[in-house]
Parts: structure tokens; C-alpha cells; sequence
């Protein structure tokens, strides 16, 4: 069954649940920021792991001690879905351990 894009007021209340998360448009959005730039990379790497597994996938941008995520659903028409909330609070359980804040 696809995935089907969430009103905007669930993405609101849903966002309120994800300290640092905004919505960008039509997407989900995060910046962390690390310690240096090999902290940055295993996040990524982390990041791309967990995306795996969900099949699931974000944007990523590797900064020097920035990640920059930015999410939304491709097969609901690039719209914001239950899926790409399920991808952030995934995110979010191992992004402290690297260090992120």
C-alpha cells in the first residue's frame, strides 16, 4: 500500500515531537552539527544504514562538522508522509551518539 501524504496540521503536531526539525517546502529538513568533520561522516554513514533498512531515502549533505538532511516521500508525489517521520525519529536515536546536536 503507498504511502499517503499527511495533512499539514499532523506534519505540524508531528514536528513539534522533533526538536530541530522543520518543514522546507514539501520536505522535512535538519541540520546537525558535529565536532569535526570525521563525526560528520560516520553520521552519514549511520544515516545511510538506517535508510537501508527502511528503504527509505533522504537527501544528505556532508558539510565539514555539518550533516544536512532533507526528506519527503517520492512515491506519494514528493509529499511529506508517515514514512519520512519514521526515517527522522530513527535519525534522531542515533544522531546524540555521534555527538550531534
Amino acid at each position: 500500500m503507498p504511502a499517503e501524504p499527511l495533512p499539514q496540521k499532523e506534519i505540524e503536531d508531528r514536528l513539534r515531537e522533533l526538536p530541530g526539525w522543520s518543514q522546507e517546502g514539501d520536505r522535512i529538513a535538519r541540520t546537525y552539527r558535529l565536532g569535526g568533520h570525521f563525526a560528520a561522516t560516520a553520521l552519514v554513514v549511520h544515516i545511510a544504514r538506517i535508510q537501508e533498512e527502511l528503504d527509505h531515502h533522504s537527501d544528505l549533505l556532508l558539510g565539514y562538522s555539518t550533516v544536512d538532511l532533507t526528506v519527503n516521500t517520492h512515491s506519494a508525489g514528493g509529499a511529506i508522509t508517515e514514512r519520512d517521520f519514521a526515517l527522522a525519529h530513527r535519525v534522531e536515536g542515533v544522531a546524540a551518539s555521534h555527538g550531534a546536536s
